[in-house]
């Protein structure tokens, strides 16, 4: 998650905003085919830059409060792009970070319950948001907009990894990949990232968020495709 070096879980909220989420709500996730490693190259620019060009999508919540990060596609291939990182990895972060509802009210409920949480599609904190957007063109746009606006939290969410990957050095000695150690950073920051080049061992919350990103990889590929 970004921002945060300890990833938390998405808890049960009190009993009302739960129950109409639950009855609000369908479960998107599917089981992803086997997957495999995250881009082995050394550069994290994509192998074959895809199109910019929006193909359709909603970026914006639906109706019915339902979410598939794949709803995202247009705007991840757009801003990963733009920010000189992989689709593919920007759209498996947001996999991993679907184990909560992304429901704009039930987000700002659960964050008047706990002040610290993340918001939006790619859960950012307010501090990650703010450093960010410096100097980009959503220097305007406020950590408030997230959950209403899943364009805008893709956006920031790009530009993360690529401030990210300024920070990793050309080589290093440890067994990740790019693009593990971006997701790594991503859920754990900067620091943490650069310990886990140096050859630091993740610890059992960084590795499970790895884990997942392999998990995540083919169903993330697909829908970058689309």
């Amino acid at each position: 998650m970004a921002g945060s070096r300890v990833r938390w879980r998405w808890l049960v909220l009190p009993g009302a905003a739960l129950a109409v989420w639950a009855v609000s709500h369908t479960d998107h996730g599917t089981a992803p085919d086997a997957a495999p490693r995250p881009s082995t190259t050394s550069s994290a620019a994509p192998d074959a830059a895809p199109s910019a060009t929006p193909g359709g999508g909603a970026t914006t919540p639906r109706p019915d409060g339902a979410y598939d990060p794949a709803d995202c596609a247009a705007a991840v291939r757009k801003y990963a792009t733009a920010a000189g990182v992989h689709p593919r990895l920007l759209m498996a972060i947001l996999y991993n970070e679907a184990y909560k509802p992304h429901d704009p009210a039930l987000e700002r409920a659960w964050q008047r319950y706990k002040p610290d949480a993340a918001f939006g599609v790619a859960n950012m904190h307010r501090a990650a948001f703010d450093e960010v957007k410096r100097g980009r063109d959503f220097a305007d746009r406020k950590w408030e907009e997230l959950p209403d606006d899943r364009t805008l939290a893709v956006e920031a969410a790009a530009w993360y990894l690529h401030d990210l990957n300024r920070q990793l050095p050309a080589r290093w000695p440890a067994g990740h990949t790019r693009d593990e150690l971006l997701a790594l950073g991503y859920n754990a920051g900067a620091g943490n990232m650069l310990a886990f080049a140096r050859g630091t061992p993740p610890g059992g919350q960084a590795q499970s968020y790895l884990d997942r990103l392999h998990e995540n990889w083919t169903q993330a590929g697909r829908a970058v495709a689309r």
